[in-house]
């Protein structure tokens, strides 16, 4: 990082132990967009837009803690930034009664005893989120990245003080809003739904912060947008909005951990299984997608007569599965 050291604010934060941070650091590694953030030597940097400015943030797994280095545009802007870096890294949950309730389960429950620390990844901005999530559509965890960079260069701030690769801010909803559909490398259908998305963010007809605007009302406003089905919204929920409860019945990600399992993870099938894991369905998520990193196990006899074999996936289930998860 060539930025001078001399600028930069080092805390050191806190957690209820355990926590995989270098489990969260790999999550955002693989959806590092360029220009905004970079995983180096295990270190995880992005720019984050605070009230007073821009800056960055270098964070990495310390002895018991998170070791974190702000370069801040301005010293007001020092608790602000902190508080994002802990909902980013989840730090301020309780593993404890998770893992409790979780532990218990017959399907997945050796699984998160073996991994107690694993976090929901969460984020420093709610709108960047959901447009990511948006671009994310059908599309590979590389794709997404590609396309959010294009955006980055054509519609981010650039920083007053990058660090390294870290140069610019993602682009804000308003920026969006006003961009020429005409010029976004992307299919028809996404542009409306960035556009639209962005346009409701921008002029506030959707605020992802549950303490202006009850969740309940935040999901209905963005199903009614155009492009945004149950997948995205409970995806926001999950991430941006710190529901713990959130779930993704039609998740190709999550249709595929339980299938490592040697479970039916269709839709239908998820959602039973996912009952049992109330009221912690996000955590128990990053569990199941978890699975699609691990060796594969050796399918017994009695797995196999309970996982229904694999179908080509329907053109509608399609569209509301996204591929930008693990």
């Amino acid at each position: 990082m060539t930025r001078s050291a001399s600028r930069a604010v080092e805390l050191r934060l806190p957690y209820r132990a355990p926590c995989d941070v270098d489990g969260l650091v790999r999550f955002f590694a693989a959806r590092a967009v360029p220009g905004v953030e970079l995983v180096a030597d295990g270190v995880y940097y992005r720019s984050v837009r605070l009230e007073h400015g821009g800056g960055v943030v270098a964070l990495r797994a310390g002895a018991d803690d998170v070791e974190a280095k702000l370069w801040l545009d301005s010293a007001d802007d020092l608790d602000a930034a902190a508080a994002a870096c802990r909902r980013l890294l989840d730090l301020d949950t309780d593993p404890a009664p998770i893992v409790a309730a979780l532990g218990r389960d017959e399907l997945i429950g050796a699984i998160v005893r073996s991994a107690p620390g694993r976090r929901v990844p969460g984020v420093v901005e709610p709108d960047e989120l959901a447009i990511r999530a948006v671009l994310g559509q059908q599309v590979s965890l590389a794709g997404a990245a590609t396309l959010a960079g294009r955006l980055v260069r054509a519609y981010g701030e650039p920083l007053e003080h990058p660090v390294g690769a870290v140069t610019h801010l993602f682009p804000s909803a308003a920026s969006l809003a006003a961009a020429d559909p005409e010029q976004l490398a992307m299919p028809w259908s996404r542009r409306r739904a960035l556009i639209g998305l962005a346009t409701a963010l921008a002029e506030a007809e959707v605020v992802l912060d549950v303490a202006s605007m009850a969740q309940d009302e935040i999901e209905l406003r963005l199903l009614a947008l155009p492009g945004i089905g149950p997948w995205t919204v409970a995806y926001v929920a999950m991430r941006a909005l710190g529901d713990r409860d959130a779930f993704m019945p039609t998740d190709l990600g999550v249709r595929h951990g339980l299938e490592r399992l040697g479970r039916d993870g269709r839709p239908p099938g998820a959602n039973a299984l996912a009952e049992g894991w109330r009221p912690y369905r996000a955590y128990a998520t990053q569990h199941v997608w978890a699975q699609l990193a691990a060796p594969a196990r050796p399918e017994s006899h009695a797995a196999a007569t309970r996982a229904a074999p694999a179908r080509p996936e329907s053109h509608a289930a399609a569209t509301r599965a996204v591929s930008n998860t693990p």
